[in-house]
Formats: structure tokens, sequence, C-alpha cells
């Protein structure tokens, strides 16, 4: 009994384990490894040892853009940097490799070129000093990451690529719907006399030559049809069969194919605004946006000292009725910018707005100095190349992998 029971046993806590693991290759993109800190040197730069020479590799940054300084030691004592060369390669993710020579400068080798943010890549440093050739690599990243592909589509991360784009500033206006002027029209009788019959009800689609009516005349007795003029619906019905028309309106149709979006503009944005202007119409209960232009303006504003522009808005399919309300963005500037990201896709990391670049199976934050903000869009200076291919959709995933890593880089 007490082998069976420890068998159930070992059995139930193999089941834990898997599920465990399972879950923890979906959650978490890879298991980080717990290393020492680098040793550190006077200049609170990485020391890198062969034998009994030393270099101290520093980034420096304080009063300049960031840049290395090296410091060299034989046996612990400096050595005067004109007796060393030196180069640093710095190879980065989808970016290529920077390569890096140094000059003297005082007690110290100084880098000839700016180490731009991220300061995360592969270091290979090759020195040579009394004729003796040393070389170290090591790994200094930051803001880095690695999914599988298949864990990131479980995690619906979603990426897309930085490109041109073309940025339309808007002004948001508020409204209502109306119908035309002329979208109503009134039926009478040509000759009065008694409504026969009425073929027609209210809410009837009618189109252009439908029979409305019959009438007989009560000067020549003689019967005669009404047809209907336009397209259109029914919306008003005065008469029923068996009166007389007495030179009133029978019926109305309207035709409701074309709308008005009225909006109202008021005087601080009133300058800004142009009869032609590409306008986004978002309508109260209805999912597609219409999009149209203005077609013209009322020349009174109203109490509340708004001016109301006019747009014309296709209605095909009557799905749109009279008196609905409409919010609006007209559009009052175009310009192209030559790189540009979702708004969505910003993360924060350390002092700085960043979005997650992806290079296969690896991510890596991007530093940008942003530009102008357009709807959904925002304006890349700098700090990424076009056609990075960037995360989008749950960027916040892999902000929180990697301050669970807790990596952090040389300064």
């Amino acid at each position: 009994m007490r082998s069976t029971f420890k068998i159930l046993t070992l059995i139930g806590t193999l089941c834990f384990v898997g599920l465990s693991a399972s879950f923890s290759s979906f959650a978490v993109s890879e298991k980080k490894v717990e290393e020492s800190e680098p040793e550190k040197g006077p200049n609170r730069g990485r020391m890198l040892r062969k034998g009994d020479f030393a270099i101290e590799l520093a980034i420096f940054e304080t009063g300049v853009p960031p840049e290395f300084r090296v410091w060299a030691t034989m046996d612990g004592k400096a050595i005067d940097p004109s007796k060393v060369e030196l180069n640093v390669k710095l190879s980065r993710l989808g970016d290529g490799i920077d390569d890096i020579n140094f000059y003297q400068e005082g007690e110290y080798l100084r880098g000839d070129m700016v180490i731009y943010e991220p300061h995360s890549f592969l270091v290979s440093l090759y020195a040579k000093y009394q004729g003796q050739t040393y070389d170290w690599q090591y790994d200094n990243f930051e803001g880095r990451t690695k999914i599988a592909d298949d864990i990131a589509l479980a995690m619906e991360i979603v990426t897309d690529f930085v490109a041109p784009s073309t940025f339309h500033e808007t002004v948001e206006v508020y409204g209502r719907l109306i119908l035309p002027a002329d979208a109503t029209s009134n039926v009478y009788a040509r000759f009065d006399g008694l409504v026969e019959k009425v073929h027609v009800k209210l809410g009837d689609s009618v189109t252009k030559g439908q029979l409305l009516f019959t009438v007989e005349s009560n000067e020549s007795l003689q019967s005669y049809k009404v047809l209907s003029a336009q397209n259109g619906i029914v919306t008003k019905v005065n008469v029923t069969s068996g009166e007389q028309s007495k030179g009133r309106s029978l019926l109305q149709i309207t035709n409701d194919k074309t709308l008005i979006a009225e909006l109202a503009v008021f005087p601080k944005n009133l300058s800004t605004i142009r009869l032609g202007a590409r306008t986004t119409l978002t309508i109260n209960g209805v999912e597609a946006k219409k999009v149209s232009t203005i077609d013209s303006r009322i020349l009174k504003v109203r109490d509340d000292q708004a001016k109301l522009f006019r747009v014309l808005v296709n209605n095909p399919d009557s799905v749109l009725s009279e008196g609905l309300f409409v919010s609006a963005d007209i559009e009052i500037d175009s310009y192209d910018v030559a790189m540009a990201v979702e708004r969505k896709a910003l993360q924060s990391f350390r002092d700085f707005t960043v979005v997650y670049a992806k290079v296969g199976n690896e991510y890596e934050v991007r530093m940008l100095e942003l530009g102008r903000v357009v709807g959904d869009e925002i304006e890349v200076l700098s700090g990424i190349s076009i056609g990075t291919e960037y995360v989008t959709e749950n960027s916040y995933i892999l902000k929180a992998d990697i301050e669970k890593s807790g990596a952090s880089h040389d300064h």
C-alpha cells in the first residue's frame, strides 16, 4: 500500500513539474542566468586582463556625447597611452558594426566616434603593446530579450515597419445629420377629384414613375393615375381612399440618398477651416467612418457663436437617418514625414522613450527623438532606421521581461 502511495505521489509531482515548465516556457522568453558583476577600474570602467597587461574600458559621457576612454596598465602601473595601439568593434543587433579607433588625450586613449544608444552590443577589443597583441570579447547587452516566434504569436505580439507617412492635422467638431432642402417633394392631384385608391403606404420605398394614386376628376369624371416624380421613401400620407383631393398635398416623398452633416465650428478654429477640406465623419451608432469634403457654409452664426459648415454624406442604402449626431475630423493641414511609428508602440526605458526593434527572434530598445504628433502616429527624427521592424502591439510584455532580467550596461 505504501509503495502504491509513493508511486502516485511521484506521478503527481512529475505532472505538476511538467505543467509548471510548460507555463514557464510560455510566459518567460528565456531563462536569465545570474552573472557576477564584471570587475570595475578606478575610472568606473570595465577591467580586461591578460597576464600582467590590463585595459580599463569606460564609457565617458560627462559634458560630452558618450565615448570610449581607455587606460592601460602593466603590472598595475600606468602605461604611456602613445605606446598602445587599440581598436574596438561593437556588433549591434541588426545595425551593423561600429569600428572605433583611438588617439592619445592626456593620460588616456579617447575613442574617435560617439557611442549612440542603446549601449547594447557585442564588444571586441584588440590591443597591441610592445609587439604583443591582446584581444577580448564580451557582450554588453541592455534592453534586449529573446522570444521564440511561436511564443510571440501566442502572446499576440504584433509588429510593423518604420516607414514614411503623410500626416493629416485635423480639428474635431460636432454636429448632426439633416436632409437637403430639396430632399422632400409634395405630391398633388393634377385635377381635383375623388381619390379612388391610395397605392402606397407610409414608409414605402418608391421609384420614379411608380403608381401612387388613382383619382377620378370632378370635372370629367374620368379616372387618371398619379405617378411618382422621383425615387424616395413615403414620409407622409395626407389622404385615404374615398376622400376628395381638395388641392392639398396628398403625400410626401423624401429622397434620403444624400444627407448633410451640419458641423459647428467655434471662433477659435474658424480661421483654419476651408471649403473643400477633407472631413472624416463618425456617426452615432454606425461603425464605418464616412469620408467627404466641406461643401458649403451658412453665413450667419448661431447664438453660441458657432458657424455651421455643411458636408454632403452619401447614404445609398438608407442606413443613416436625419437627426443622428456626428463627430468629424476636419483636415487643416497635410504634410509628409520621413519616418513615423504608431503611438501605441511607445514605451519608457530609463530616461528614454523607445520602441522595440525585432531582429529574428530578438527584441531590443531603440531610443527615439520624436517630433510632431498627429492622430495615432508620431514623427521620428532619429534613433531608428527606416524599414526597421518594430513591435506595435503588446510591447509592455517585452518591457516587463527586460525589467525582470535587471540587465545593466557599462557607463
